[in-house]
């Protein structure tokens, strides 16, 4: 039997019994494990980069049409004797870059240009069991917050659909007279990957904090810089798909100069075809497609400013330091961009242009969640 206890005792003092959660499993579900689906979802966003830079590597390489078939699953295995490497070179030796571009190929040079194709499938499959494993493990436990279930689940759905275009994009390369993929579906293919990977990242930061810190934090949304960087998202998507039409006829070789295009503003038969379609020049001719992109490029570098001085004017310092970095890697962007163009897009230079671009997406979404969820400083911490 308990003492008794005098009338001058604190309350509060002494052992506290300990106290249930609100909600019991109610609200553990609600809660979930934020932090161990941040951090699954923190190495998706990884493997998806690196899906990225190398598929970029794979065209730039010219090595996306060195594999012919699509097999999702007896293809994870490589060739491994002379035979199996045999009979994969005769295969692409019926493909029409082959037989128009690469004709008297040797197996080594084939060799190195598969490989490239086959890692870029095989980081298509890890990220494919990454996320499965993942999920189901979440799933199983009874671990996904209230209303995630769905989020994450179509982040997978993309994923596989993903998988589907790719296949449908090299398939384009491997019939008639072409050499390349047809650049629209190249264009299709990197959009989604770029939508995918901005999924994850604004995830992982609404992940970051719990679902009251962002109820509160979104009390003090600033609307304006939210529509603006928005905006901006939506644009450097524009750009990013237009990069991917440069890509996929090669345009960014073919105008070695800056500010001009080879000694003009607008370039020369810019919307020649050889079959009289003019409006297929808007994704065939080189000088068009090249135009285009460098006309976007200085329209987003400019609209860039004005998110910047309006971000500025933030009163969290967070979200300035969030704009201060776009702006940064936007104007890096415009400065890789151009030497890109200079250097006839040599591979190592319009690689670090096309991570840039994936650096700089993600850089925007950043500043668009600290727009509608700001994190409010303290002026006694000088984080104000």
């Amino acid at each position: 039997m308990a003492g008794k206890r005098s009338i001058f005792e604190e309350v509060g003092s002494g052992n506290a019994a300990p106290v249930a959660p609100a909600g019991g499993m109610i609200a553990a579900r609600a809660t979930g494990a934020r932090r161990g689906i941040r951090l699954w979802l923190a190495v998706l966003f990884l493997l998806v980069a690196a899906m990225i830079a190398v598929g970029g590597l794979t065209r730039l390489t010219d090595s996306g049409l060195s594999i012919t078939e699509w097999r999702p699953v007896t293809g994870a295995l490589p060739p491994l004797d002379d035979a199996a490497w045999a009979a994969e070179f005769a295969k692409y030796q019926a493909s029409p870059e082959y037989q128009l571009q690469n004709k008297g190929m040797e197996l080594e040079a084939f060799k190195s240009i598969y490989w490239w194709e086959w890692g870029h499938r095989q980081l298509g499959r890890v990220i494919g069991l990454v996320w499965l494993f993942g999920f189901l493990g979440f799933l199983v436990a009874w671990k996904i917050p209230a209303g995630w279930t769905g989020r994450l689940l179509g982040v997978g759905a993309l994923g596989g659909v993903q998988g589907a275009i790719g296949w449908w994009m090299v398939s384009s390369g491997l019939k008639g007279s072409m050499v390349d993929v047809a650049s629209y579906r190249l264009a299709t293919h990197l959009g989604i990957a770029f939508v995918i990977l901005g999924l994850i990242a604004w995830y992982v930061f609404l992940l970051g904090r719990s679902e009251t810190e962002l109820m509160q934090a979104r009390r003090g949304r600033e609307a304006k810089l939210f529509g603006l960087t928005t905006g901006m998202m939506h644009f450097a998507f524009v750009q990013i798909l237009l990069g991917a039409l440069v890509a996929g006829i090669d345009a960014g070789r073919a105008f070695p100069t800056w500010p001009d295009m080879n000694g003009q503003f607008f370039p020369a038969d810019a919307f020649y075809v050889p079959d009289g379609a003019w409006w297929r020049a808007f994704f065939e001719n080189p000088g068009l497609v090249q135009f285009i992109h460098r006309m976007s490029g200085y329209l987003l570098f400019a609209f860039g400013v004005v998110v910047w001085l309006r971000g500025r004017k933030s009163p969290h310092a967070a979200t300035r330091r969030a704009v201060n970095m776009v702006m940064a890697m936007l104007l890096a962007q415009v400065v890789l961009g151009i030497y890109t163009a200079l250097t006839a897009a040599q591979v190592h230079v319009a690689i670090t242009h096309q991570v840039g671009a994936v650096l700089l997406w993600v850089l925007v979404i950043r500043a668009r969640h600290l727009a509608q969820y700001p994190v409010a400083g303290s002026i006694r911490k000088g984080t104000a």
